[in-house]
């Protein structure tokens, strides 16, 4: 009896072990109204993407992927379906559930993962103010003169309240590695989820609390080390603000050499963005209106374009009716300007009281007229 008793006992452990370390994973579902003959399977390592397997869809819509040797520390994984890409963290041992229809990135329901379900709980948000954000834009390149303010005002709100949901979903998730696939999601043109300053102090957090819940993740490896870059280019942006401006010098679009420094004296806003980038309407059509009314009260701006197209500049310059200096060295992200000012994203602004000291940064719509209202 006692030695049965401790087989079983033993048995147990072993299958229990076994349980524990299943290296397999699974991935299935039902696509239906896709129009596709074959998905695909990509790995995201922090060396890069790879394709690594591709399935046909059944009559019904039907799919499975099988993967072996799956981690036990959750990786992410994407299911490409034509030119969507649905985010996916799979470790050893799901059983993954995905089903959508119609559109799968807009539609698509996940289950058998808490990690793939926070990726979904963040994109369905994401998704749905990022094609508001790309119709509001079309919607102001067809409107008149009279309504574009109001499109562009609502531009910008949906813009900010895209950026308050990522940082709340990274807050509240961050010791989850979804907050660090959202932490490096970026909206079409920026480079950093902030700025630079604040970016390290939720890149930080989010470092600080995966340590504690997935030490061994090759993701951690990837984040501890942009922190450590984050930290040395934060101490040039430091020595910016505790001196002076760095002078910028550059040609407007008649060929005329223009200084930042002969703006002198004066509140400038020195306003940094990219006509390619093609959501510049609404955002300079934002900045119009507050310049028409501080304007004869001492602000100035002084618009640096990070274009590398001449042409496409130039029409933007003369298409929008810029009443400021703008200018462009058409080296786009590799300009010394750049550099001085430690651009990390479009747009960036600076804003530089009469004494020629930087006090504010990335101020937009009420924020900077709220500043203008303090320095003017």
């Amino acid at each position: 009896m006692k030695k049965t008793a401790l087989a079983a006992l033993l048995l147990s452990i072993v299958l229990s072990f076994v349980s524990c370390k299943n290296s397999d994973a699974v991935i299935s579902g039902k696509l239906i109204g896709v129009s596709v003959d074959k998905i695909y399977l990509e790995q995201s390592t922090p060396a890069g993407e790879k394709m690594i397997d591709s399935v046909a869809l059944a009559n019904d819509g039907s799919y499975r992927f099988a993967l072996k040797n799956v981690a036990q520390t959750p990786t992410i994984y994407h299911l490409v379906c034509r030119n969507e890409r649905i985010p996916l963290l799979v470790k050893g041992g799901d059983d993954i559930v995905l089903n959508s229809l119609g559109s799968v990135l807009a539609n698509y329901t996940v289950s058998g993962s808490r990690e793939s379900e926070l990726l979904h709980e963040f994109n369905k948000g994401y998704v749905e103010g990022v094609r508001t954000l790309q119709q509001k834009a079309v919607e102001y390149g067809q409107a008149d003169e009279q309504t574009k303010p109001e499109i562009a005002r609502s531009y910008n709100a949906t813009y900010l309240q895209i950026k308050r949901d990522q940082i709340s979903f990274i807050i509240a998730n961050k010791h989850t590695l979804a907050a660090v696939y959202v932490l490096y999601q970026r909206l079409a043109g920026e480079m950093n989820l902030v700025d630079a300053l604040t970016d390290l102090t939720y890149y930080r957090t989010v470092a600080d609390a995966v340590e504690e819940s997935y030490p061994e993740s090759p993701y951690l490896i990837k984040l501890c080390n942009d922190v450590a870059r984050m930290e040395a280019q934060t101490s040039l942006l430091q020595s910016i603000k505790e001196r002076d401006y760095p002078e910028i010098e550059a040609f407007d679009i008649y060929g005329d050499k223009q200084q930042l420094s002969s703006l002198a004296g004066q509140v400038i806003l020195v306003d940094f963005w990219s006509a390619e980038l093609g959501n510049s309407n609404a955002l300079n059509a934002d900045l119009k209106e507050i310049y028409a009314r501080y304007a004869d009260k001492g602000f100035q701006v002084f618009q640096v374009s990070l274009d590398t197209m001449k042409a496409t500049w130039i029409k933007a310059v003369q298409e929008q009716d810029l009443p400021w200096i703008s200018v462009c060295d058409f080296c786009g992200e590799k300009s010394p300007i750049v550099g001085n000012y430690n651009v990390r994203s479009l747009p960036t602004n600076y804003l530089i009281d009469r004494d020629g000291k930087i006090v504010g940064r990335n101020l937009y719509s009420k924020a900077l007229e709220t500043e203008l209202d303090k320095l003017l």
